[in-house]
């Protein structure tokens, strides 16, 4: 086999480029930042954490972020879009692809295991809320880690990184040599980097210690044929803001992980 051919056979497993990129800020976070401030045991929202829209603010940052992708060479924007079915993640996309950052016909492809982290008893409950009426599930997780930690019908990240691996081995067989972009959630972001990078929980628990995901920040890899026996993803860009940083319409958010079962 030629050398081409072999880098060719080698690429076949991975897209090209690959960019996994947080929702814009949205109505759950505005409201969590609230209950934290105010010290309430509960975030103030009477809807399903899948119906969560967009705040203005995160409607501006997605289209920012495809306004920046579309400044772009055209090879460098992506065609593919999968995102997970949550209404904020949706709309991000939808708002991304409107605003140059794909073709127009581009399908946004949902896939319900790009959701966000399950809470279950804890969902909606603020830091003080979860030591005050799940005090111990407050102790399990200190005792266990969030990366273990499963709360009663809820996920552990091992839960998420369980589900995630099955939608990489999706993107490797119906994507390969693509440009995808995937539009998920802050422990998405992270579990994704725990896998394509065959980190330890030491390892990313690191990475989410020195800092939040970004709203609309962007995660992105590429083929690197060269890279280990078969080639592989190497990381281009961490947790990058400038595409939203850059434009005036719109300014950076993220949000702390200081609630166990706030909304991200």
């Amino acid at each position: 086999m030629s050398h081409t051919a072999t880098e060719n056979a080698r690429s076949s497993r991975w897209p090209a480029r690959l960019w996994v990129v947080r929702h814009g800020q949205s109505a759950g976070n505005v409201a969590r930042d609230a209950a934290h401030a105010e010290g309430m045991h509960r975030i103030d929202l009477d809807i399903r954490d899948v119906d969560v829209p967009l705040s203005d603010l995160g409607q501006r940052q997605a289209q920012a972020l495809g306004r920046w992708f579309a400044d772009g060479a055209e090879d460098e924007r992506p065609d593919v879009i999968l995102c997970s079915p949550y209404v904020r993640a949706r709309e991000t996309a939808r708002l991304f692809r409107d605003a140059g950052g794909a073709p127009p016909q581009e399908p946004i492809c949902g896939d319900e295991r790009l959701r966000e982290k399950e809470f279950g008893i804890l969902d909606g409950l603020t830091t003080a809320g979860i030591l005050a009426s799940e005090p111990q599930q407050a102790e399990f997780r200190r005792l266990l880690g969030k990366f273990y930690h499963r709360p009663p019908g809820g996920e552990s990240w091992c839960d998420v990184i369980f589900r995630l691996r099955s939608l990489l081995d999706t993107v490797s067989l119906h994507y390969h040599g693509r440009r995808v972009l995937i539009v998920a959630h802050q422990v998405v972001v992270l579990c994704l980097r725990y896998i394509i990078e065959n980190l330890s929980e030491e390892e990313i628990l690191a990475i989410d210690a020195q800092g939040d995901v970004a709203n609309c920040s962007v995660t992105e890899y590429a083929f690197d044929p060269a890279f280990g026996r078969e080639g592989g993803l190497t990381l281009v860009r961490y947790n990058a803001t400038a595409p939203v940083a850059e434009d005036p319409a719109a300014h950076v958010t993220s949000e702390p992980d200081a609630m166990v079962g706030a909304r991200g």
